[in-house]
């Protein structure tokens, strides 16, 4: 009887030991994966020269390579004016980072068979049957106004991957095309969910003939409704039981619980007269509205443990997200000739979810090709190295943030770090 029971005894014990273990991360000492601790302590001096000259409350930063931390820091104030100190567990707005949460969970279903890449949109939104283009004059670009246009047919249907890589036509208003803000601002807003916004988005003409530009806009939006579509769940939900949870993430959510409101990072803007001031303090998000493009909240370790899942090819301490071949399909390049917006900060192409570096000569940093990115508005960004081996993560809170240099510096002090 006494064996039976320590029998069972050890089995719980080892049930939760292999638990604990599959939610836990690898910390190593710099040298021992290729790194060096000298010049990863050039990070910290950068960050707290920022903080110091107040063009940032505070910051944190992790390098890793090999699957194994070799530098996670915390630099400055979550809130200035409080004095509370940055600390490695504070919750930051990811913005455009969300993306790649999407993008995984459509590749997750695409894996599944519940559709094809090629597969025309309308087949899950029927909105988008007979889409139509709205093509401008010349008029309209010069003076920022949707006059004198005409709508045309498309000349072909929207497909998933179309969605996955930005060609689908759906315009956000915001980079090339800012007269198309007109028809969205009349035909937009007051939606409070994601389907409601998605299906009136759909009626609209695109802005231009899918597949024909390269435009970062409301395609992954209308990704993830199709993955409300497809899955039968709401997007938070989907996040939470087939990406959080089996990846070991607490802390990544559309909306901060009341709990963990203490721990959200102060949102900060640049102040007229030098320095920064308050934004935002409080706002903790939607419990209604899930955007797939830019609504949710994390923590610099949640993120790493994404990001090292998509560098490991699929896996995580065990739980396979996705395939390796899957993988390889988003860190190609997707677009083809086409230009990807931002390729100073984040590659010179676009693959399924992340712009990919893919040659040299365009914008160069040290960074290896085949580096996969993307940041986040709010001044957070990401970057893999499958050749390397190598994950770093960037986070702070702070918009606009365009007259600095501050990410593009981050990534050249992260990936100067590696030594052999």
């Amino acid at each position: 009887m006494r064996s039976g029971i320590l029998i069972i005894s050890l089995i719980i014990i080892s049930f939760f030991s292999t638990e604990s273990m599959s939610q836990s991360l690898g910390y190593a000492k710099a040298e021992k994966v290729g790194l060096s601790t000298e010049r990863l302590t050039r990070l910290n001096t950068l960050m707290d020269d920022y903080v110091a000259r107040k063009e940032i409350s505070g910051s944190v930063t992790l390098v890793a390579r090999h699957g194994q931390i070799a530098h996670f820091e915390a630099h400055g104030f979550r809130d200035v004016e409080s004095g509370s100190t940055m600390k490695k567990d504070t919750i930051f707005r990811i913005a455009s980072m969300t993306k790649i949460f999407t993008s995984v969970a459509a590749l997750m279903l695409y894996e599944e068979g519940k559709f094809l890449l090629t597969d025309p949109v309308s087949e899950y939104i029927p909105e988008f049957e007979n889409t139509t283009v709205l093509v401008a004059a010349p008029a309209s670009y010069e003076h920022a106004a949707a006059s004198g246009y005409a709508i045309v047919p498309a000349h072909r249907e929207m497909t998933v991957r179309h969605l996955l890589n930005h060609t689908s036509g759906l315009s956000s208003g915001l980079w090339k095309r800012p007269w198309i803000n007109d028809l969205y601002q009349k035909e937009l807003g007051g939606e409070k969910t994601l389907g409601e916004k998605m299906r009136k988005l759909a009626k609209l003409p695109l802005t231009f003939h899918p597949g024909d530009e390269f435009e970062y806009g409301f395609s992954t939006d209308m990704l993830a409704y199709l993955i409300e579509q497809v899955s039968g769940m709401q997007l938070d939900e989907f996040f939470r039981l087939r990406i959080c949870e089996p990846l070991g993430m607490k802390d990544t959510f559309f909306y901060v619980p009341d709990d963990k409101l203490d721990r959200l990072a102060t949102l900060y803007k640049p102040a007229e007269n030098g320095g920064i001031e308050v934004t935002r303090r409080d706002h903790r998000g939607s419990k209604t509205y899930f955007s797939g493009a830019g609504g949710l909240f994390s923590t610099t370790e949640d993120y790493f443990r994404l990001a090292q899942m998509l560098c490991n090819g699929g896996e995580l301490n065990g739980v396979q997200l996705l395939g390796k071949k899957t993988v390889e399909l988003m860190m190609t390049n997707s677009i083809g000739e086409l230009n990807c917006t931002w390729p100073q900060l984040h590659g010179d192409k676009f693959g399924l979810g992340f712009g990919i570096r893919t040659e040299r000569g365009r914008f160069d940093d040290i960074e290896s090709i085949g580096t996969c990115s993307w940041g986040g508005i709010f001044n957070t960004a990401f970057y893999i190295d499958p050749k390397e081996d190598f994950v770093c993560i960037f986070m702070n809170q702070l918009f606009p943030q365009d007259h600095l240099k501050i990410r593009r510096q981050f990534r050249v002090l992260s990936f100067q770090s590696i030594v052999e």
